[in-house]
């Protein structure tokens, strides 16, 4: 399948992906070409487990085809590919390769998914390349039917195992390190905890209505923004406001510094007759680092009942540590979108002034951020 176009992404952007942003930063690329060429790209893994009614645990484990050229007949995770290109892809998107690839390999469905969350980032090192890999966790219903692709897997030896034969497999067989170490893993950790099996279990999930917590970059701040903290504060009494890449300032993604963001939203609130005794502003320093995140942003933050974004990335990092999900609140995600804002100030398109509060337009032009976005180059966001 050389044909396929896959993302690709160069060595000093990889650390980005850490931070959930993706599309800004990967490009397409013929598969054969990028392997030849040893391009960095993005892959899945997905590793899927089945819980009986008594509560014990199987694993689904493949063993690779021998017509395989890379590592024929070892162990590996349950299903695994590249991703493909597609333009803005995010997080939703390669979930949706990772349920297309357990489909192709296991014939897997995505209606027999009772859950598939995205688990970690890791970066594993192929033949002169970087590949990233996303790695998933599926839950399935331990009476499901496989139906293993003999093009892609050794059938007999494809299926669901228990915990002490996936030890055994582990130890002594061939297997895919990369895999290995992820099952080896999963094998130490408290499953049910993962997939919130059961939820009493889980002291974060809160039910109160106090303290929201709402994160973005507003770089700059919009309308859609405005909607999205206006519809907060009519649930929460009080809204803790991360700004995040708070490090970054003067390159195209991010020309605003985090003092100039603040004054966006304070602003904008004030004008709006909310003061500074409903809402306060943290800066949130980009770690990358996924599995560490969530706990750097607590650091900074500290408590709060629940968490509001519409980033897909950002969601499942909060929803991993058990937090409650704020309501996704979505207002004309295309015209209210921070990046279509910074496009049409580049392109000196006049119609960016109605998508951003007044106070802030006026902001923008007394912190020459016109000009700014501009002449900024290309350049990558460095720590």
């Amino acid at each position: 399948m050389d044909e396929e176009i896959i993302a690709c992404i160069s060595d000093e952007n990889i650390k980005f992906l850490h931070s959930g942003q993706i599309e800004k930063y990967v490009f397409p690329m013929d598969r054969g070409d990028a392997h030849k060429k040893g391009i960095n790209h993005l892959i899945i893994r997905v590793f899927v487990i089945a819980v009986t009614p008594n509560n014990q645990i199987y694993y689904l484990v493949q063993k690779r085809s021998k017509m395989k050229k890379s590592f024929p007949e070892y162990y590996t995770d349950s299903a695994s590919g590249h991703v493909l290109y597609k333009k803005n892809l995010n997080l939703s998107d390669i979930k949706e390769e990772a349920k297309r690839e357990l489909t192709e390999e296991f014939g897997i469905l995505p209606k027999h998914l009772e859950k598939l969350i995205f688990y970690d980032l890791n970066s594993e090192e192929d033949e002169g390349s970087t590949e990233i890999a996303y790695i998933f966790l599926g839950l399935v219903n331990h009476g499901i039917e496989l139906k293993p692709n003999p093009n892609e897997i050794e059938v007999g030896s494809s299926r669901f195992y228990t915990k002490s034969e996936l030890s055994a497999i582990l130890k002594k067989e061939k297997s895919v390190v990369y895999s290995s170490l992820i099952w080896n893993k999963l094998l130490l950790v408290d499953l049910d905890e993962i997939f919130r099996l059961y939820t009493s279990k889980n002291k974060k999930i809160s039910s109160k209505k106090d303290v929201a917590l709402f994160l973005g970059r507003f770089q700059p701040l919009h309308h859609g923004h405005i909607y999205m903290l206006n519809k907060i504060l009519k649930l929460y009494k009080f809204i803790k406001i991360g700004v995040g890449s708070s490090q970054f300032s003067k390159t195209k993604i991010n020309p605003f510094t985090y003092e100039e963001r603040v004054n966006f939203i304070t602003s904008a609130l004030n004008k709006r007759g909310i003061t500074s005794q409903r809402f306060s502003i943290y800066p949130i320093p980009d770690i990358f680092n996924a599995s560490e995140w969530v706990n750097h942003v607590i650091s900074i933050i500290g408590n709060f009942d629940a968490i509001f974004s519409n980033s897909d990335w950002v969601r499942q990092l909060f929803q991993n540590e058990g937090y409650t999900l704020g309501e996704k609140i979505g207002i004309f995600k295309k015209k209210y979108n921070a990046s279509h804002v910074r496009k049409l100030i580049s392109k000196d398109n006049k119609n960016w002034t109605i998508l951003v509060p007044k106070e802030v337009a006026n902001l923008i032009k007394d912190y020459d951020g016109i000009e700014r976005i501009r002449i900024l180059p290309n350049k990558v966001d460095s720590a």
